[in-house]
């Protein structure tokens, strides 16, 4: 006899696909729930792809706020995760290139099968290049070139927000020496952007001392406080 077919999202059942260990040694699993699949590092949390609004909103808001006629844009996105971000910076007329620095390859390698789909395949953009590295090391070597390659838009989605990284070191990329590394990589009138889960007000004005244009865009999100996106532009 025939089982009968069971819906996961209708029974509330998740489904672990893979659990591996991760580059910062901790446990990283992708779970399946009913269409959507989630990642966990060390049973936290990380992302899913039910949504996504506030990663895309944090690349429209990028784009949007160049100076205007700018074109061929350079995009660099820190964290590939479920693919969103980079995915709304491919499909928008002014972008020309991305480039995404994701840590884990298990994450790189999750795109080619399950997680591919949510995001069309981002990798296999022509445009895009997946560069597997720590983003606080290869943002420092990239900004200490004598002619560094330089981004019109700098997307930062590594963490959950300046006051809650993934990892220790990540915190560098929200000091001024990190945001000064950051800088060098802008090209004039290129826009750095940060996704937070939270509002953090000591980052907030950390930024307003160095950058003459600060925005501060907060996006609702179904459950909790809304999900936040500094921009920043026009360095000091």
């Amino acid at each position: 006899m025939n089982q009968p077919t069971r819906d996961p999202e209708v029974e509330g059942e998740s489904v672990t696909l893979a659990r591996v260990t991760g580059e910062t040694g901790g446990d990283l699993v992708l779970r399946q729930v009913g269409a959507h699949y989630e990642i966990y590092s060390n049973g936290l949390f990380l992302m899913d792809t039910r949504d996504g609004t506030s990663e895309r909103e944090m690349v429209r808001l990028s784009l949007a706020a160049l100076p205007p006629g700018r074109s061929h844009a350079r995009v660099l996105v820190g964290g590939l995760g479920v693919g969103f971000s980079a995915r709304e910076a491919l499909d928008n007329p002014r972008v020309s290139r991305v480039d995404v620095v994701e840590l884990e390859p298990q994450v790189i390698a999750w795109h080619e099968d399950e997680l591919g789909e949510a995001a069309e395949y981002v990798h296999r953009d022509p445009r895009c290049r997946v560069h597997n590295a720590d983003i606080v090391a290869w943002i420092a070597q990239a900004s200490a070139a004598d002619q560094p390659g330089r981004f019109d838009v700098i997307c930062l989605d590594t963490d959950n927000g300046p006051d809650w990284t993934v990892v220790e070191n990540n915190n560098r990329l929200y000091e001024a020496a990190g945001l000064e590394q950051l800088t060098r990589l802008l090209t004039p009138g290129g826009v750095l952007s940060f996704w937070s889960a939270n509002s953090v007000d000591s980052f907030e004005a950390l930024l307003r001392t160095r950058f003459g244009t600060v925005e501060v865009a907060e996006v609702v999100v179904a459950r909790g406080v809304p999900d936040v996106v500094y921009l920043a532009s026009n360095p000091l």
